[in-house]
């Protein structure tokens, strides 16, 4: 993979996470969508349920359970953004990979 981002948006207000990544391409992921979109062990049903092949298609098409606000964003190495939700959910990390993969515009 060889997509980064160029730029990371936080926006708690409007509850959207932006990323430019380095080939132009904008994705803006619904926090509500990118949580249940967690590609942590516990929320994948355990580790035969883990790795991109599978990630949630489309998660703009998924129905979330309910609004979800970042509480803290923080970097993982310079491949990964870790973020802590408001509902105390802290472990998944997703990887640049990942999010390329899921971004709603493709």
């Amino acid at each position: 993979m060889s997509q980064r981002p160029a730029s990371i948006t936080l926006d708690k207000t409007k509850a959207y996470l932006e990323i430019t990544w380095d080939d132009g391409l904008v994705s803006r992921y619904p926090l509500s969508h990118l949580r249940e979109a967690c590609p942590c062990v516990e929320c994948r049903g355990g580790h035969a349920n883990m790795g991109l092949e599978h990630a949630p298609q489309d998660i703009l098409k998924l129905a979330p359970c309910r609004s979800y606000a970042i509480i803290d964003l923080s970097p993982v190495g310079n491949y990964a953004l870790q973020p802590t939700w408001d509902d105390g959910h802290g472990t998944g990390i997703y990887t640049w990979e990942y999010l390329r993969l899921i971004s709603p515009q493709g």
